[in-house]
């Protein structure tokens, strides 16, 4: 799931206390007892513990390489559903007679020739400054734009305005000396670049994260451009800015800049997944009930190996600690109690090694986002495919890619489809449903799961969603919280979903929620929650089969979005 997340701490702090902390409530999987390999059983036409675990083991399993859309281990991991949908004997609805459809990616790497110049001092790339990997089309020209102190990234009370930040390389400070990924709403989105000061020079580190790669679709003409983030010396924003920054007012313009950021592309193939199970009624055979996750996830840890096992562990207190379910403001004193918290983070190393050795882990597996929806949505197509009777409607499955890279292989599907845009009745997506229990959020629970836009659309479908829930041997507690209107998470606008609703296809988005290993090495299937993950996907089937067997569809009585504009939830 493409959601903002406080990023891991530079240094973990190990003092004493017991692992006791971590272990799941009573009743729920215990994911600590789980075995670190498992090997795969024959699937059957039943959603099991033991058939999820058999394919997500596989399927998020180090070979894989994390899937990051357009690199080999995706490739691989779209070759394993591939694979196991022609053992299902699903039709293929991709290109050509396949199952795949050839998504256009690109890779893009900061170039070793980019050099800027102000005031004619040339600056030179990886030396004095790097450019961040970036989601978008293009990077914005920096050619003549001035610098403009900004001040400390993420204070809002003195903050620049939009019009001050618009097309002018901003230049903040952090503690940190990086800054995390720029909200759409800010008013540095404007900026033709933002530069956050580091050290003196680049650092091992820095240079890594910009030779890492990006990956996004071939840009065109008109393709979006968006600001790109940068490191600089403090020597290049003294220079940029004509004065020490701690000397300067937010709002202070400094000098122009000469050059632009220069990237190498190159083809990354990457690829959609999608098959048919054709329906049994010749009336409504020709119209899909949709249901969909997202194969890829994030690769390797750019930043390098860290431990495995104690990062787990505190990762697990640091989401207790920051959690802030419903998204308001803290208050001086809620934030006050916070940095007491983060302050007393404790994780007994010496407890931990007399279990297993030191597991140094750069890999970032995705067994929950989106491992966890992907095998759920085969064990789906399994079980209808193996059943005696089949749905009336026909059903659409879709593996997309990209989704970590802005949605970019839904977009691509849904403006390209492989069947009629407009027989797609309904879009059932899943999308981290492997964890939810009370050792992984606050309001968790073996019954959690969360919904977002089922009403959004179809008030029908969300009023059916709620009554097939209803008729399960044990009804999930559902959590319409990050579904409200203006909720900061924006969660209706960060899945797959939304591109099939801004089409006006009604959804059900399905989720367990985030949790401490959400985008960490620490992601992995023997943390899943089995017993949970297999239950959704018993509701999901129910649900398609309820949908697909409809003597009409989903009646949509909202207001449809428009295709080109931007979600705001």
């Amino acid at each position: 799931m493409r959601i903002s997340l406080l990023a891991p701490a530079a240094a973990l702090v190990f003092l004493p206390i017991g692992l006791a902390a971590q272990s799941a409530p009573r009743g729920a999987a215990q994911p600590h007892s789980l075995p670190l390999k498992f090997k795969a059983k024959p699937t059957t036409a039943e959603i099991t513990i033991t058939d999820l675990m058999s394919r997500l083991y596989v399927f998020a399993d180090d070979s894989m390489q994390g899937r990051e859309a357009g690199t080999p281990g995706a490739m691989k991991g779209t070759l394993y559903i591939a694979n196991e949908l022609k053992k299902l004997g699903l039709r293929p609805a991709g290109d050509s007679g396949t199952y795949f459809q050839s998504v256009p990616f690109i890779s893009r790497r900061f170039s070793r020739l980019t050099s800027l110049s102000i005031e004619g001092g040339l600056f030179t790339g990886f030396a004095d400054f790097v450019a961040l990997p970036f989601r978008g089309a293009l990077p914005r020209p920096l050619n003549g734009a001035a610098g403009v102190f900004g001040g400390e990234f993420g204070d809002t009370l003195h903050a620049l305005t939009a019009e001050q930040a618009r097309g002018r390389l901003v230049v903040v400070t952090s503690p940190t000396g990086t800054i995390g990924r720029i909200p759409a709403s800010s008013p540095l989105m404007q900026a033709a670049a933002v530069a956050v000061i580091g050290g003196d020079m680049m650092s091992a580190r820095e240079q890594a994260l910009a030779s890492t790669p990006s990956f996004t679709l071939q840009s065109t003409a008109d393709s979006p451009t968006v600001p790109v983030t940068m490191i600089i010396t403090p020597f290049m924003a003294q220079r940029l800015l004509g004065g020490a920054p701690a000397t300067l007012a937010v709002g202070t313009l400094g000098k122009q800049v000469v050059g632009n950021l220069i990237f190498d592309e190159a083809p990354a193939p990457t690829r959609n997944v999608v098959a048919i199970l054709p329906g049994s009624d010749p009336r409504l055979s020709g119209q899909y009930v949709a249901i969909g996750a997202h194969s890829d996830h994030i690769g390797l840890r750019a930043a390098g190996p860290v431990d495995h096992d104690s990062l787990h562990a505190i990762n697990a207190k640091r989401y207790f600690a920051t959690d802030n379910p419903s998204g308001t403001p803290r208050t001086s004193e809620q934030r006050d109690g916070l940095n007491l918290r983060l302050s007393a983070l404790q994780v007994n190393v010496d407890s931990m090694r007399r279990v297993r050795p030191a597991r140094r882990d750069s890999i970032n597996n995705g067994a929950d986002d989106d491992g966890s929806g992907t095998v759920t949505v085969l064990e789906v197509a399994e079980a209808f495919a193996k059943g005696k009777v089949k749905p009336r409607r026909s059903l659409l499955f879709v593996w997309h890619t990209g989704e970590e890279k802005g949605l970019l292989g839904s977009r691509f599907f849904i403006d390209h489809p492989t069947v009629p845009r407009d027989s797609i009745v309904a879009q059932i997506n899943i999308d981290m449903v492997g964890r939810g229990a009370a050792a992984d959020l606050p309001a968790g629970s073996d019954r959690y799961l969360q919904l977002v836009g089922s009403r959004r659309l179809s008030s029908q479908l969300g009023d059916l969603t709620e009554v097939v829930n209803k008729e399960q041997k044990s009804p999930f507690v559902l959590d319409y919280a990050y579904d409200a209107n203006g909720h900061p998470e924006n969660i209706y606008c960060r899945s797959d979903h939304y591109n099939y609703a801004r089409y006006g296809i009604p959804v059900v988005f399905m989720t367990t929620g985030l949790h401490g290993d959400y985008h960490q090495v620490t992601d992995e299937p023997q943390y899943i929650d089995y017993p949970h993950m297999a239950r959704i996907g018993q509701f999901v089937l129910a649900l398609t089969t309820r949908v697909a067997g409809l003597d009409h569809r989903p009646v949509v009585d909202k207001e449809k979005p428009d295709p080109a504009g931007v979600c705001k939830q």
